[in-house]
């Protein structure tokens, strides 16, 4: 059994590089993101991408479903947006004097949302149960969506015209959230000379299956997580509760989400068990977007990313 085990996380490690080496193929110098992304897909998890236009959230979406020999989705977030133009509706067809089913393009392994927080938060809510329950009930009917299900979502910063907040329960059903933020100058060389030359991602190739990344999300499970690893999990969580900076602390589901992302992230390095520093080095990516802070109550803490840095320093990692 022990075997078994191994080997198959030996084919979870083997179907993360060949993702990750086509992928930084297209994105250059944001290899730290890439595998924050890939972490995130095969915990079963989906990612928030949030910085200015034009540095690469779209295309990093795009490059992760052209290496899945899936089908992919993209829905294009506006404020004249309906939750049915996500989600799908039923026509009156009077030829056969009934209703037909018009599944939406939220139906695809692969949804990258793009601008998500420039529609409004009644269109944002139409991906709450997608994302937390992998299906979609319209008109009182539960219609399951493809296994695997990863939704890519970016963000415009909350100062540019034309946005709305995201809803705390929608911030929370997604694992991580992180930024692309500017490439240095040799990787912006490279993307510039690249796109004058050729278009990379148009060139792209799947380089493996639905199934073997849905297989990858499943052997993830197996990973072994310690009782002490889990309660330094959980314990980071409950101290940014307490944290005076804070109105809203982790929740149960941050707990969660952490310890499956520390399992993944030990299955793409090879290894059958998760240590102290997957949960760590993961914290900031998978709890910082599920805090509410009072902005400047304190002097030593005023975002969520201070707050998390606090966690860290204040919780000991088992030896």
């Amino acid at each position: 059994m022990q075997q078994s085990r191994v080997e198959g996380l030996a084919e979870v490690r083997g179907v993360y590089e060949k993702m990750r080496r086509a992928i930084c193929g297209v994105v250059m110098g944001k290899d730290g993101v890439v595998d924050l992304a890939l972490v995130s897909l095969f915990a079963g998890g989906h990612v928030l991408l949030t910085d200015i236009p034009g540095v690469g959230k779209t295309t990093l979406a795009r490059a992760i479903a052209s290496s899945i020999d899936a089908s992919f989705g993209r829905i294009q977030f506006t404020p004249d947006l309906l939750p049915s133009d996500i989600t799908g509706t039923s026509i009156y067809d009077p030829r056969r004097a009934r209703f037909e089913w018009i599944s939406g393009p939220i139906f695809a392994p692969v949804l990258l949302a793009d601008e998500i927080n420039r529609a409004t938060p009644r269109t944002q809510s139409a991906l709450l149960e997608a994302m937390a329950e992998g299906q979609v009930t319209v008109d009182g009917i539960s219609r399951p969506l493809p296994e695997p299900f990863f939704v890519v979502a970016t963000r415009n910063p909350h100062r540019f015209q034309g946005t709305y907040p995201l809803p705390e329960g929608l911030l929370d059903r997604f694992m991580m959230a992180t930024s692309m933020g500017y490439p240095d100058r040799r990787a912006e060389i490279g993307i510039v000379r690249a796109q004058i030359e050729r278009r990379p991602l148009e060139e792209m190739e799947p380089v493996v299956g639905v199934r073997e990344v849905s297989d990858a999300r499943e052997l993830v499970r197996s990973v072994q997580v310690h009782d002490e690893v889990l309660g330094y999990a959980v314990g980071l969580a409950e101290a940014t509760r307490g944290h005076p900076a804070v109105t809203l602390g982790v929740s149960p589901r941050g707990s969660i989400s952490l310890v499956r992302a520390a399992q993944a992230r030990a299955a793409t390095r090879g290894r059958d068990f998760v240590g102290p520093e997957d949960v760590k080095d993961l914290a900031q990516s998978v709890l910082a977007h599920r805090i509410g802070v009072r902005g400047t109550a304190t002097p030593l803490a005023t975002t969520a990313e201070d707050v998390v840095a606090d966690v860290l320093d204040a919780v000991p990692p088992p030896a």
